[in-house]
This record gives C-alpha cells, sequence and structure tokens, in this order.
C-alpha cells in the first residue's frame, strides 16, 4: 500500500494493510522489531489510517523509546544464558563452552555458531521438561519444534505438537520450565480454563512468578541479534 511515516525526529515508518476481517482501524507495535502497523478494514481509505496515526503519535513515541534496545551479538558483549549473564568470548577449541560467567565461541562466524549451540541446549532443556511433564499429566506429545516465534512462545496443536520459542534458554531455566509446563498442559485441556491452570498447577506448582517474569521481560529476549555478529 506504499510507504508511509509520521513526520518528525526521527521520522516513523509506518506500514499499512488491508484485512477484509477489520471492522476497524487497529494499530499494533512489534515486539521484536518496533515496526508499526496499522490496519485497515476494505473501503477505507489510507488517508484516515493516516489521521489515526497522528492523533496517537505521542503514544507511538512513547512506546518506542521504551523498546529494549538491539543487542549485536559479537566478542566481548554479554548475553544470557539460562537466565544468568555471560560474556562473549573466543574459544581455543572447535566447539562452544558455556562456562560459569562466559560463553566461549570459535572464532568465525561466532553469532552463527553461538545461536546453533542455544537452539541445541533450549531443545534438550526443552525435551526433558516436557518428557517430565508429559509423565505427570499421563498424556505423551507427538513432536516438539523450536522456532524464533514473534507473537508467542509456545504452542500445543490438536494433533499433540508443541512448538517453543528457542530463546526461552536465554530467560531463567523458571521461565522455560514454567512455558513447557504450560504447553503440555493444553494436552488434556486445549483451553484457558479454571481447569487447565489446574493442570499447570498441578504439573508445575506456583507459576504466577515465571508468568509476571515473562510478561514484564520477555520482550527483552528479542533484542539480541544473530545476523550481525562480527568481532
Amino acid at each position: 500500500m506504499g510507504k508511509h511515516a509520521l513526520p518528525g525526529h526521527p521520522p516513523v515508518p509506518l506500514t499499512l494493510r488491508r484485512s477484509a476481517r477489520a471492522r476497524r482501524i487497529s494499530l499494533r507495535i512489534s515486539q521484536l522489531d518496533g515496526r508499526v502497523t496499522l490496519t485497515l478494514p476494505v473501503g477505507v481509505p489510507e488517508t484516515e489510517a493516516l489521521d489515526f496515526a497522528r492523533v496517537k503519535e505521542d503514544w507511538i513515541r512513547r512506546h518506542l523509546q521504551s523498546r529494549p534496545r538491539e543487542a549485536v551479538v559479537r566478542f566481548g558483549h554479554d548475553i544470557p544464558i539460562e537466565g544468568a549473564p555471560r560474556r562473549i568470548v573466543p574459544s581455543d577449541g572447535r566447539r562452544v563452552e558455556l562456562r560459569d560467567a562466559e560463553v566461549a565461541v570459535p572464532p568465525g562466524s561466532e553469532a552463527r555458531r553461538l545461536s546453533r549451540f542455544l537452539k541445541e541446549l533450549a531443545r534438550d532443556r526443552l525435551t526433558e521438561a516436557c518428557d517430565d511433564y508429559s509423565a505427570v499429566l499421563g498424556r505423551p506429545y507427538a513432536r516438539l519444534t523450536l522456532r524464533d516465534t514473534r507473537s508467542r512462545w509456545g504452542s500445543c496443536s490438536s494433533e499433540g505438537g508443541l512448538m517453543f520459542s528457542w530463546r526461552l534458554i536465554l530467560a531463567p531455566s523458571e521461565v522455560l520450565h514454567y512455558v513447557a509446563a504450560h504447553e503440555v498442559a493444553h494436552l488434556a485441556e486445549m483451553n484457558h480454563s479454571p481447569a487447565f491452570w489446574a493442570q499447570v498447577k498441578r504439573i508445575f506448582g506456583p507459576y504466577e512468578a515465571p508468568r509476571r517474569w515473562l510478561r514484564a521481560h520477555g520482550a527483552e529476549l528479542h533484542r539480541y541479534r544473530f545476523d550481525a555478529g562480527t568481532s
């Protein structure tokens, strides 16, 4: 629908899209990349959507300013792994090595190497957690997949497939385990009814604290970029 922007310093790029299901103009700011998207019902002129954005300009700019700054993965920088900050340092060996306060990565494409290591670690941790919770629940799951999702930390399909964001490995361990239990509980209750939350509490325990952490800090896990990590 063309490129648009709110003028100012700096200008704010706007993405306009139409939806046959939309009944009114809506505005969304991506937690991942800060993209501002206006969704228009069919037949509503673009000028009306741009007017709506101008009315919301102060709110848009405040929201963008409050977003965590992007962090490029490179040597000498810190990254949280299982909730603990680790300094990224060069490794003398050929494999990524996780230490108490460091993560040692072989030089050369270190961002890609670290990303691959974190995905493997996430798979190990999530598989172990899901196996345990599934056994307690008494319901097997069909498969486990990892993605770099924007809008959700996990999901459970009607066929028993579990999906998780691999970035959960950056969060504290109890947060990763809470999300695992949350999705496993959907094997018994495909809803968010009181019965569902009772299952989460039964297989995981009190879940309020990790749930609050994810709401307060989850967006920060998306700030780490693995596509430009040069030393």
